[in-house]
Parts: C-alpha cells; structure tokens; sequence
C-alpha cells in the first residue's frame, strides 16, 4: 500500500524534473498555452505546474509567462462555453460525468443565478475545476463578456500573483521545492481533489 501511495509523488517528481530540463526551450511556450488552454475546458492538470517550474528555470521571463498562460487560460475558457452553449449533450455532458459533477452542474447553475460574475471569478482563481464553470457559462447563457472580464480578472490574478512571487523568492523556493517534494505533491494533489469535491458538496 505504502508503495502504491508513493507512485503519484514518483510520477510527479519525473513531470518536475523533465519539465525543469526543457522549460528554457522554444516549445515549452507552446507547451504552456496548449495547457492553459484544455484545462480551461476538459483537461485535468492546471498549468500552474508547467508554469512554476519554466520560472523556476528562467525567472526573468516570469511576466511573459504568466502572460501566456493568462492568454490561453481565457481563450481556453471561450472554448468551454462554446462546448456548454453548443455542444453540451455530446461533448459538455461526456466531460462533466468524466469528472462525476453532474451534481457540481447543477449547483453553478444556481450560483449563476446569484452572483455569475463572482462564481467566475472565484473559479477562476481558486482549485475549483474552472473547465466546468466555462462550460456551465455556455450552458446556462451567461453572457460572454461576462465571462471573459470575470477570467481574466481570476486567471491573471492567480498567474501573475504565482509568477511574482516565484520571481522574487525562487532560489528560496526552488530550494525548499525540492527538499519537500512529496509534501508539495501530497498538497497539491489535495487541493486538485478538493476543488472538485467542493463543486459536489456545494
């Protein structure tokens, strides 16, 4: 048991150090955007990750960066609500049952009805999975420069706040990164988890 628990951290500690080794590269820009963009609307890994260790390889580039990683986020959302407005019940429905938010669903639906510029937001910048609120815009009819103002506003706030803070003190910790890497992992995987659960239990 202990080693199955220890195969996640394994996992993670590889992605780490091979992101770490190409992050300078000409394709991790790409690589970057690519992934801010599908988080916004299917995928599971936020581009936090991607993000973090290419500043920590070169932290002079931490605004374009943090820039691009907005750009795609955002553009990436527009996809989303594009799948929720138009595609739900072939590709929306597929994506929420993936990740068993069907009750998460129905929740946004009423948060929408509440306050929708500040469940974007919120989503935006917080774990919970952003690609089901996109989705849930485009389903529920929120307006579209609604959602675009509310996700810019979280993403970058939640990129560039990560970037700055990696810019002023990455040696630091970088250094404590790698001391306690599995704790880091162990961290995140729960705040990946708990944002998912919030959208159930909410």
């Amino acid at each position: 048991m202990i080693e199955i628990l220890k195969l996640p951290s394994l996992l993670m500690r590889r992605m780490y150090d091979w992101t770490i080794h190409w992050s300078g590269t000409k394709s991790a820009s790409w690589a970057l955007f690519f992934i801010a963009f599908v988080e916004s609307s299917f995928f599971l890994i936020p581009p936090d990750v991607l993000l973090i260790a290419m500043i920590l390889g070169n932290p002079q580039r931490w605004l374009r960066n943090a820039a691009i990683c907005t750009m795609g986020s955002v553009l990436g959302a527009l996809l989303g609500y594009l799948i929720g407005w138009t595609f739900y019940e072939t590709v929306g429905k597929a994506v929420v049952e993936f990740y068993n938010l069907q009750a998460g669903m129905e929740m946004i639906g009423n948060r929408y009805e509440k306050n929708a510029f500040l469940t974007i937001l919120t989503a935006a910048f917080t774990p919970i999975p952003f690609k089901v609120i996109t989705i849930g815009a485009g389903l529920f009819k929120i307006s579209l420069w609604m959602l675009i103002f509310a996700s810019l506003l979280g993403r970058a706030g939640r990129f560039f706040l990560v970037a700055g803070l990696l810019r002023l003190y990455g040696p630091t910790i970088k250094k404590t990164l790698d001391k306690y890497f599995n704790l880091f992992t162990l961290i995140f995987m729960l705040l990946l988890i708990g944002g998912f659960l919030l959208l159930n239990l909410s």
